[in-house]
């Protein structure tokens, strides 16, 4: 970040919608498998330019300060309660790699990320593409993707001045063998109507429910739930159905539901654990379990009835999907005996109430709970050590440094660093971290 560069310059090469489109190509812009070594590189960071025009940019301020009771830069209060409605979509032009993208749906997106990018007037708003939300008026566009993704999510790092947590999990998470979505980092300039801006780094997201299924389990064709729900009882309205929507069946949710609350977890332990594995891949969420707490991720099942899919697989049953990690690796300690609100889970996770029965009623299975203890050791002997994750956190620091701090960095109007000694002094408390909850897991499972 430069705090001399208040002006922010035009951009060259400014994107401007079209109504042929020269550069398409069915691997580029159709139905293409997803190319993820373009779209997600692991050691690159390229750049995605978008633009609207001034008249879509008030829409969507028009929209979103109706939606937040508050203007843009309009400094409202800070609160906990969020619109139940999402953005609407506006018709944007994109450009990456020399190619350019007509009429692609863009939107602002999240909760608390978004309304302190809001309130504060940071250019540097969350936001969601979609590549064929338009196609009805524009029915050339039909079938269009970006390498072969339909959708894809920005995340700005709000509240992360080592702007790499979100990738940072999701590597972790996919090294210990807990699927996540890929994640790759941006520079993004946006024209709102007046001039190409870099509004900075993000984390682009692989969206679940577009082309995560079939990547990450070889088929799609399953039921895949976004649920809201504590797990605690079945309500349809907390199971948001993201495939197979004219469908109403919900019997594999229901299923699992029912076993996981079912009353022989008491009487007939055996027979319960039995019923659970036949509806959900309880191995697999236990070690997202001790993936989750380990690295300390409060904005997840546990601590928030949110940021988790649940993907039907044919012979595993329902698999647990995390999602959502720029809240992780964060430093809050556990408030022990009181239900945590902003704050990561113990180990022992002894704050965890009945009203979170996926955590509660497996931890206090004898079965289960020693193998939440043994999946700890492992983590912690092979993926979770200094010699792993200190370098890995290096790598990812170098990689964004340049587009974070300095001449080539995030301008004043759009980051949310404070200063460049906050994004340096991050990697270090990342690096600490690592070694304090390492400690902390050996004294719980030594």
């Amino acid at each position: 970040m430069s705090e001399s560069r208040v002006i922010e310059p035009p951009v060259p090469d400014p994107v401007a919608p079209a109504d042929s489109n020269p550069d398409w190509t069915t691997l580029t812009h159709g139905t293409a498998s997803p190319d993820y070594a373009v779209v997600f590189p692991d050691d690159q960071v390229p750049r995605l330019d978008l633009a609207m025009t001034r008249e879509q940019w008030a829409g969507i301020q028009a929209d979103v300060s109706a939606l937040f009771g508050f203007p843009f830069g309009g400094g409202g209060a800070p609160t906990q309660t969020f619109p139940t409605e999402d953005p609407d979509y506006v018709n944007v032009a994109l450009r990456f790699g020399g190619k350019r993208w007509d009429h692609v749906g863009f939107r602002l997106k999240g909760n608390s990320s978004l309304a302190a990018a809001w309130r504060g007037g940071k250019f540097k708003l969350p936001f969601r593409l979609k590549l064929d939300e338009f196609a009805d008026d524009f029915p050339r566009i039909r079938g269009q993707r970006f390498y072969g993704f339909r959708e894809l999510s920005f995340s700005p790092a709000v509240a992360d001045a080592s702007l790499i947590r979100e990738r940072l999990a999701s590597e972790l998470l996919r090294a210990s063998g807990v699927g996540a979505a890929r994640t790759a980092f941006y520079r993004v300039w946006i024209d709102f109507g007046g001039g190409s801006r870099y509004v900075g780094l993000y984390a682009a997201v692989e969206v679940i429910d577009d082309t995560y299924p079939l990547s990450a389990f070889g088929e799609g064709d399953g039921n895949l739930y976004k649920p809201t729900s504590t797990l605690a009882t079945f309500r349809t309205d907390e199971f948001e159905k993201k495939s197979n929507k004219s469908a109403a069946d919900f019997s594999d949710v229901q299923a699992f539901v029912a076993a996981l609350n079912d009353t022989r977890r008491t009487t007939q332990p055996a027979a319960w654990r039995a019923a659970l594995e036949a509806t959900f891949d309880v191995d697999h969420f236990l070690r997202w379990l001790a993936v989750n707490t380990t690295m300390v991720n409060w904005d997840s099942y546990g601590t928030m009835a949110q940021n988790y899919y649940l993907y039907r697989h044919r012979t595993r049953g329902l698999v647990w999907i995390p999602w959502d990690h720029n809240e992780s690796f964060t430093n809050n300690p556990p408030i022990v005996g009181v239900q945590p609100t902003f704050n990561g889970l113990s180990y022992t996770l002894n704050e965890v109430g009945a009203q979170w029965p996926l955590i509660r009623f497996l931890i206090d299975d004898p079965v289960y709970g020693a193998r939440y203890r043994d999946l700890l050791r492992e983590l912690r002997a092979t993926v979770f050590t200094e010699a792993v994750m200190h370098p890995l956190i290096d790598r990812l620091h170098a990689q964004v440094a340049p587009w974070a701090v300095g001449e080539t960095g995030e301008y004043p109007t759009a980051t949310f660093l404070p200063n460049a000694p906050a994004f340096t002094d991050a990697r270090a408390g990342l690096r600490a971290h690592v070694s304090v909850r390492r400690a902390l897991s050996a004294t719980f499972a030594p």
